[in-house]
C-alpha cells in the first residue's frame, strides 16, 4: 500500500506558490488511479511540518508497519535543504525513483545525500526487500512508466488543466 502525504505547506516553498490544500488533495486523488494508492491527509491531521516529525507520529500511531518513504530523484539532490535530512535515512527504508525531465540520474547520484549514504546503496533489483531492511537503506529505481504531471504542477493547481511549468519550454 502507497500513502501519498499531501503536505499542508511545504517549508521550502513560498506559500503563494502553492495552490489550496484542498485543491491539491482533490489533484493527488485525481491522478492517484491505483487501488494500492491512498492519498492521506495525515501530515495534515499531525500537524508536523517536517518529514522526520511526520514519520515519527507514523511510527508511533502504526508500529507494526514498515514503511518505506517514496521520493523522486529531484528531492534527492535537494534534500540536504531539508530540516534532519540525514534522521530521515535513520528512520526508514528510503526508494527513489527517477524523474524523467526533472532530474538526472547523475546529478541526483552526485548531490550529497546520495553521496553520504552511497556504501547503503542497494539495487533495484532488490527494491521489494527495503521494507525488511534496517535503515540506513536506500535503492534508485530508473526503469519504471512515468505520470506526466509534476509536483509543481500540483502543488501550482495546473495539472488538471494540462499545464505543467516544469515542462514548458521558453
Amino acid at each position: 500500500m502507497v500513502w501519498w502525504l499531501v503536505a499542508p505547506r511545504n517549508p521550502l516553498k513560498p506559500a503563494a506558490d502553492m495552490a489550496p490544500f484542498a485543491e491539491r488533495l482533490a489533484l493527488a486523488r485525481a491522478i492517484a488511479h491505483h487501488p494500492r494508492i491512498r492519498v492521506s491527509t495525515l501530515e495534515r491531521d499531525f500537524a508536523t511540518l517536517y518529514t522526520v516529525d511526520t514519520l515519527d507520529r507514523l511510527k508511533r500511531r502504526f508500529p507494526r508497519t514498515r514503511f518505506v518513504w517514496l521520493m523522486g530523484a529531484d528531492i534527492l539532490f535537494e534534500l540536504p535543504r531539508w530540516h534532519d535530512w540525514p534522521g530521515l535515512f535513520a528512520r526508514v527504508p528510503i526508494a527513489v525513483f527517477d524523474r524523467g525531465p526533472y532530474s538526472c540520474f547523475h546529478r541526483a547520484l552526485a548531490g550529497p545525500a546520495a553521496r553520504r549514504f552511497r556504501h547503503r546503496l542497494v539495487p533495484a533489483a532488490r527494491a521489494a526487500e527495503l521494507a525488511d531492511m534496517a535503515p540506513p537503506a536506500w535503492t534508485y529505481i530508473r526503469d519504471m512508466r512515468r505520470h506526466p504531471a509534476s509536483a509543481t504542477a500540483l502543488r501550482t493547481g495546473l495539472a488538471d488543466r494540462g499545464g505543467d511549468p516544469d515542462r514548458r519550454g521558453p
